[in-house]
C-alpha cells in the first residue's frame, strides 16, 4: 500500500515538474518559477504593484527557496527527482510555508477575478487557458470534479482543499489530483 501511495505522489510531481520546465532542460530553476507568475500576472492583467500580483511573486519565490532548502542541495536548480523528493518534504513541512496551504489561497485571489469568493465556471476556463494553456473540452470535467457540493462554482474551501489533496492526497480518485491530469 506504501507503494501505491508513493507512486501517486510522485507520479502528481512528476506532471508538475513537465509543467514547469518550461525550457524543457530537465531542471528546474528560478526562472521558471518566474515564468509561472508571469503568466497569472500577464493573463490576469495584473500590475506589478497589485497585492495579488506581489503575493503570487513573494509566494512563488518562498516555495522556490523551501525546494532548494528541502532538495539540499547547493545547485540553484533542481533535477526531476530532486524536485519530488523536495517537493514531498515541502508539503508536509509546516515550519516555515506551508505549501498544501498557502498555494491554494494565494492562486484562488487571482482565479477570482470578481472577487465573490467564488471561482465561476468562466473563471476556471480562463485559468486552464491562460495559465496552463489548455483548453481541452476535458479540462472543464476537473471544474466538476472540484465543485464538490454541486453548486456551479468553486468556493475558496474547494479549492483549497483540492490544492491540499494535490500535495497530500495518495487517492488517485480525490478531486484535486486532477489539476494535472489522473494520477
Amino acid at each position: 500500500m506504501t507503494t501505491t501511495a508513493q507512486d501517486v505522489i510522485t507520479g502528481k510531481h512528476d506532471r508538475t515538474f513537465d509543467t514547469l520546465d518550461a525550457n524543457q532542460d530537465g531542471y528546474l530553476d528560478w526562472t521558471d518559477y518566474q515564468k509561472l507568475a508571469e503568466r497569472y500576472i500577464t493573463a490576469y492583467k495584473l500590475q506589478k504593484d497589485d497585492r495579488r500580483a506581489r503575493a503570487l511573486q513573494a509566494f512563488f519565490q518562498t516555495h522556490w527557496l523551501e525546494l532548494l532548502r528541502h532538495a539540499g542541495t547547493q545547485q540553484d536548480r533542481l533535477t526531476k527527482a530532486e524536485f519530488v523528493t523536495a517537493s514531498r518534504l515541502a508539503s508536509i513541512d509546516t515550519s516555515r510555508l506551508n505549501l498544501a496551504d498557502g498555494a491554494g489561497h494565494v492562486i484562488f485571489d487571482v482565479i477570482d477575478v470578481d472577487q465573490d469568493n467564488q471561482i465561476s465556471k468562466d473563471e476556471f476556463a480562463r485559468f486552464l487557458k491562460d495559465v496552463w494553456r489548455t483548453d481541452s473540452p476535458d479540462a472543464m470535467n476537473v471544474f466538476h470534479q472540484l465543485d464538490t457540493d454541486g453548486d456551479g462554482s468553486i468556493s475558496r474551501m474547494e479549492f483549497i482543499r483540492a490544492v491540499r489533496e494535490y500535495y497530500l492526497s495518495d487517492n488517485p480518485d480525490a478531486p484535486g489530483n486532477l489539476f494535472f491530469g489522473n494520477a
